[in-house]
């Protein structure tokens, strides 16, 4: 494990530039703030005053457009809100207040109802007969926008449990004693969202058809349930009742709402469904290891993934895991801290490296890797470098080359040139890392899919990597280049599809300016939204940042009652945006001129975007638009193939020195594949065409090869007799080939061309790790309501 004192040095380091003080108490400020005029453009005046011209009549459009609403419920409570259908401009708040007393516990709920993005609040307690709502389980929103919603009531005093079910966007609720106690938020299916899924405290798996109205328990002693595509049900169930007996469980799924079971895995420790992927970690030979394995058909055939072997003190987590292919990171021995990135094929299975020295640390389990949602193909991460140096580095190829950010043109960074540090001035991006080590960082790189092209994220430029106040920094093209935009930390937001964005600062001190920029970070305006400043909790706008709406919550000096402020900037752009405001961008360019400018992936993306000195509104219809152009391959369309690698600021692939001589072997699909390869494997989802076509080809050896995960047969509660008889025979096969099988893992496992290590760290927090297919739901906590995620993992055995 990474020791504790290791990383308080490198936090120090970080902290460096820092220093504990405020921006305006450190020597030299006068001459960090000199921007170099000469060298910047009218594209990056972002803190040059000069070159921004004032908004008109700011004051005038906004005061009559800010509205303020009080709270019944005191600080000290949790307050949670959560955004109805799309464009329905529906916002529920629920605040909870809760003491123990005695031997019993006392809470009260209240709700609160918006139809209008926040601006005006109704209190409808009465709605749900005054009852207490399990703040555990807040508010649960359907994801088709349909306007459903379940509240869990706790009306244990009477014996049970209610649910209150709205299907018009919380106007009217209809309850529902529930004939079990939850153990977990009522899951929708996102193919029905009639259909619901929930486990009980005794870990029955329950499900109603009919949005709650009645129940019916499907299976028991089940651990961890998720719905899958097609209306499937995937979960974990141990037959002894223990869930706590990991690496004991069976690995079951129902296509039928629960009719008919599979047991599609045995001896399962963890499971995630990501993309078109179901990852298993099983238990493998006399359980003391674990082995990843994937499947791409639902459970039906599993293969291991393909990776260095590792050691007990190692481990590895999934990273990302899209339609495409997957990252996953391998922690180096020696608990370092860091480890390399690998991706796969299209079929999950092969892996090959992309990145070395990854930062990620064993003990917090954060890593800084982000999908970068704006542009395709984007990811940013952090690795240490040799000398001890943390440092961003960003692909836009899906993993197939790293390289370090640019500089920023207007941010200050000066140099000595009495040590020999040529990285020093690198803009280094803060992530999940910097919030593990407790930096000033309240938000996370931010990047939406209609606003393209944009990213908005906190980081420093210095020798330390960072400082105890990072700035705020804004990317309009996807990473290449970066914008110093806001001095000091910030909380932010993107409106309108990227036409507008917000910030406020983030300080201890009460607060009554807000930020806002029209031209995408460039120029910041400010706005005082009260007479009364209030102390500042957090920001919200409607999900999918389309909205105009922007809700600020927090409360008065004497912090007895919640205060949400809600602005309305429609009235500040007065004109819908027309045909003109729009210019054509071509997205991953450097040169227009060359014929391959742009090509990534296998073809061209050119967008409309708004232009920047255009102040109209997008609007809620606003889509995004783009023209799709073909392009030849080249080595950049190439990932590098299984035992290869890119050596740093080389785009060729070279043999990895472990892997020479020996042959290329592994195991799919229960046989032993030969893998013929010149080192080039092509990227998962890259459309290009003809042009460079390395040669590749796999040999099926047609030798039987274990992986140790069993073959589990279709197991039906309402099979024949005839399957028990089958299942004896598979068992008796399985036995007289035991042997064989023990032959052939020493050889092939043990002997090292197979390559697979064990399974780690499963975790399912969405937006941290980007694995699609997994549902989020738009619900946001205050304070002490934060939003919690369950996670598999084995950390705990690492130490």
């Amino acid at each position: 494990m990474v020791s504790a004192s290791w990383l308080l040095a490198l936090g120090l380091c970080w902290s460096a530039l820092g220093g504990g003080a405020k921006l305006s108490e450190l020597g030299g400020d006068e001459e960090r703030h000199v921007l170099e005029r000469t060298e910047l453009s009218r594209r990056s005046a972002g803190l040059n005053e000069q070159s921004c011209t004032a908004l008109a009549g700011v004051e005038a459009a906004l005061l009559n457009n800010t509205n303020t609403f009080t709270f019944k419920v005191r600080t000290m409570g949790s307050l949670s809100l959560a955004w109805v259908g799309d464009g329905s401009g529906v916002l529920l708040v629920l605040t909870t207040f809760q003491v123990p007393l005695f031997m019993m516990r006392f809470g009260q709920s209240n709700l609160y109802r918006s139809e209008d993005y926040g601006k005006t609040f109704k209190d409808v307690t009465h709605l749900i007969n005054h009852t207490f709502i399990q703040t555990e389980f807040g508010i649960a929103i359907s994801p088709d926008q349909s306007g459903k919603v379940i509240l869990t009531g706790d009306v244990s005093e009477i014996g049970g449990f209610r649910l209150f079910r709205s299907k018009d966007f919380g106007l009217t609720f209809v309850s529902t004693d529930l004939p079990f106690e939850p153990l977990i938020q009522m899951l929708y299916n996102p193919g029905d969202c009639n259909t619901l899924l929930t486990l009980s405290i005794t870990s029955e798996l329950w499900l109603s058809e009919d949005f709650g109205a009645t129940w019916r328990k499907i299976h028991d002693s089940v651990c961890l349930v998720r719905w899958g595509p097609k209306n499937s049900i995937y979960f974990t169930t141990n037959n002894n009742g223990s869930c706590n007996d990991k690496g004991m469980l069976e690995l079951r799924k129902t296509i039928d709402y629960g009719q008919s079971f599979q047991t599609i895995a045995t001896r399962v420790y963890s499971f995630v469904l990501g993309g078109r992927f179901v990852f298993a970690s099983i238990m493998t030979g006399m359980g003391t290891k674990r082995m990843i394995h994937v499947s791409v058909d639902g459970g039906e055939l599993w293969n291991m993934a393909q990776l260095p072997t590792v050691n007990h003190e190692q481990f590895y987590s999934i990273l990302a895991a899209n339609q495409d292919m997957i990252f996953m990171h391998v922690d180096d021995p020696g608990d370092s801290g860091v480890g390399t990135i690998y991706v796969s094929d299209d079929r999950g299975t092969v892996f090959s490296k992309s990145l070395e020295r990854h930062l990620y640390t064993t003990t917090g389990s954060d890593t800084d890797f982000t999908a970068i949602t704006s542009l395709r193909g984007v990811y940013m991460t952090s690795v240490l470098t040799e000398d001890g140096a943390v440092e961003t580095v960003i692909t836009y190829d899906q993993g197939a080359m790293w390289e370090t950010l640019r500089r920023p043109q207007n941010s200050h960074c000066s140099t000595d040139t009495s040590t020999n540090r040529p990285n020093r001035c690198r803009l280094h991006i803060h992530a999940s890392y910097s919030t593990t080590m407790r930096m000033n960082v309240p938000m996370l790189p931010l990047s939406q899919p209609n606003a393209v092209g944009l990213v908005l994220a906190h980081g420093s430029v210095g020798d330390a990597e960072s400082a105890l106040s990072p700035d705020v920094y804004v990317s309009d093209d996807g990473g290449y280049s970066w914008l110093l935009a806001l001095r000091g930390p910030h909380h932010y937001a993107i409106l309108d599809s990227g036409g507008l964005l917000v910030a406020m600062e983030h300080t201890n001190s009460p607060v009554n300016q807000i930020k806002f920029s029209t031209d995408e970070g460039q120029c910041w305006h400010t706005y005082n939204f009260t007479s009364d400043p209030l102390h500042f909790s957090g920001m919200d706008s409607e999900p999918g940042s389309r909205s105009m709406n922007v809700s600020l919550w927090g409360y008065r000096n004497d912090f007895s009652k919640w205060v949400v402020i809600t602005i309305d900037f429609r009235k500040l752009l007065t004109r819908d945006c027309n045909e003109g405001d729009y210019v054509q961008w071509l997205a991953h360019s450097a040169d227009p001129s060359g014929s391959n400018d742009g090509c990534v992936l296998g073809y061209k993306e050119t967008f409309l975007r708004l232009r920047k000195d255009s102040v109209c509104w997008n609007g809620r219809d606003y889509a995004v638009t783009k023209k799709l152009s073909p392009c030849p391959c080249t080595v950049d369309d190439y990932h590098c193939d299984f035992g290869y690698y890119r050596p740093e600021n080389s785009s060729e692939c070279v043999e990895q020195e472990e892997m020479k001589g020996r042959p290329l072997e592994f195991c799919l699909n229960g046989t032993t594949e030969q893998l013929q390869t010149s080192g080039y494997r092509k990227i998962p989802g890259d459309q290009c065409e003809g042009g460079f076509q390395p040669d590749r080809k796999e040999t099926d050896l047609r030798r039987m090869c274990i992986s140790n995960a069993l073959y589990p047969n279709s197991l039906s509660e309402n099979g024949s007799t005839n399957t028990a008889v089958i299942v004896m025979v598979v068992i008796a096969i399985l036995l007289m080939s035991a042997v064989t099988g023990v032959w052939l893992v020493k050889k092939y496992v043990c002997g090292g061309r197979f390559l697979v290590h064990r399974y780690s760290v499963m975790r399912e927090h969405v937006e941290a790790n980007k694995i699609e297919g997994v549902d989020d739901v738009d619900t946001h906590y205050m304070e002490t309501g934060k939003a919690q995620y369950n996670e598999d993992s084995d950390q705990d055995l690492l130490e």
